[in-house]
């Protein structure tokens, strides 16, 4: 499945943005979906995940709380919506997806993957 990510920009810090991935060329609602994120310097690290149904999820401790994944297979988009945005928050967001359906942490589970969006917040 190919997959673009959009909705990335400049907010102050305590902002929201959301991010939108959509997905073409394969049926998007068997899939699995995650975003991940990388700050310059620093390697990829995962953020949450959504399974194909949208009915689990999973974060990473630093999102709990603020972020919310989610998805709508009639449109074929998967989304982030991130909310109290901190400044260690800034990074390229990526989202990527799995036909087998995996809901894991980790990025080598996800064969497809976007072109990453960036987030900038400002402190």
């Amino acid at each position: 499945v190919q997959l673009q990510a959009s909705g990335g920009g400049l907010v102050q810090a305590g902002g929201s943005l959301r991010l939108s991935c959509a997905a073409s060329g394969r049926t998007f609602d068997r899939y699995s979906m995650a975003w991940f994120r990388q700050a310059p310097g620093k390697e990829r690290e995962f953020v949450a995940t959504i399974d194909w149904t949208g009915t689990y999820t999973y974060y990473a401790d630093s999102v709990k709380g603020r972020f919310t994944v989610s998805r709508d297979n009639a449109k074929s988009t998967g989304y982030l919506q991130m909310n109290s945005l901190k400044s260690e928050d800034t990074a390229v967001y990526y989202c990527a997806a799995s036909e087998i359906g995996t809901t894991t942490p980790y990025s080598y589970e996800y064969p497809d993957w976007g072109q990453g969006t960036q987030v900038t917040v400002s402190s």
